[in-house]
């Protein structure tokens, strides 16, 4: 996909963080983004930025944990563009800093309904459509460094738990669409200056409703000297281009994915002949 011009784009969590850079930055390579999020304020904000500068773009609300709410966004991208080219599942929320044993059981449904089943609704409800019009296309999946390494320092689990699926799940939706015009890329970014550990305020009232999570605050200081939001939004303009798989906006975090290799590998290395 070389030539973005005209190409319609779906960002989940556009309102905000990463998602807001990918929207900008696709924008920026004239794709007509539709800027989805559970708060329409924020997606509103987004995507009037865009059409101030001259882009092309609108607000769509969203709970992708909803089958049902990705099925009616889909409808209504279609309305509005008449087709889609290029998904971009990158809503995600934060499950930080509470041992996996006490993690709440609404919690676990929480985090597993928007990192992963979130990633699901959106394949389910758009790839079809990307499929259709046999003009190629492409899946984004945002991941995370976490999806390829637990960082032993802080109590992440459920976090990377999640993002380790996303991982999964992008890599055979890679496979099973390797002979196709659509291609995918998995984003795994490390610090980027989002309100991630914020997310509890949008938590939907069927999995419990708006809540704070202190556990989660750490993360802000960790992240505030990140990557900006559009910095990772042009990497992921430039995959999506290339056809590019991997996505890594911190090359220092090759260290850490090399350091779990050499466990696992040390595993085999003790098994010892046979």
């Amino acid at each position: 996909m070389k030539d973005l011009e005209g190409r319609v784009a779906f960002v989940t969590g556009g309102g905000s963080g990463i998602g807001s850079g990918m929207a900008r930055r696709l924008a920026a390579a004239g794709v007509k983004v539709a800027v989805a999020d559970i708060r329409t304020e924020p997606a509103a904000a987004v995507a009037s930025e865009i059409v101030r500068a001259n882009g092309a773009a609108i607000p769509v609300q969203v709970d992708v944990s909803d089958r049902a709410s990705v099925e009616a966004a889909a409808a209504e991208v279609l309305e509005a563009f008449g087709r889609v080219d290029i998904l971009c599942n990158n809503a995600g929320v934060a499950m930080h800093g509470v041992p996996v044993e006490s993690v709440p059981l609404a919690d676990w449904d929480w985090v597993i309904g928007v990192n992963v089943y979130g990633v699901i609704n959106g394949i389910q409800a758009f790839l079809p459509h990307i499929r259709a019009h046999g003009k190629g296309g492409h899946v984004v999946n945002t991941a995370s460094i976490g999806g390829l390494q637990v960082n032993p320092s802080f109590l992440t689990g459920p976090y990377s738990m999640t993002k380790y699926a996303v991982v999964a799940l992008s890599e055979a939706l890679a496979n099973e669409l390797a002979d196709t015009t659509i291609g995918v890329s998995v984003l795994c970014p490390a610090a980027v200056q989002t309100g991630i550990h914020l997310s509890g305020r949008a938590r939907p009232d069927r999995l419990g409703g708006a809540v704070e999570r202190p556990e989660n605050h750490f993360m802000g200081e960790l992240i505030k000297d990140g990557l900006t939001p559009d910095t990772v939004g042009n990497e992921v303009v430039r995959a999506i281009r290339d056809r590019r798989f991997w996505i890594f906006p911190h090359a220092q975090t090759r260290q850490w994915v090399e350091a779990r290799h050499a466990r696992i590998q040390a595993g085999y290395d003790a098994m010892g002949p046979g």
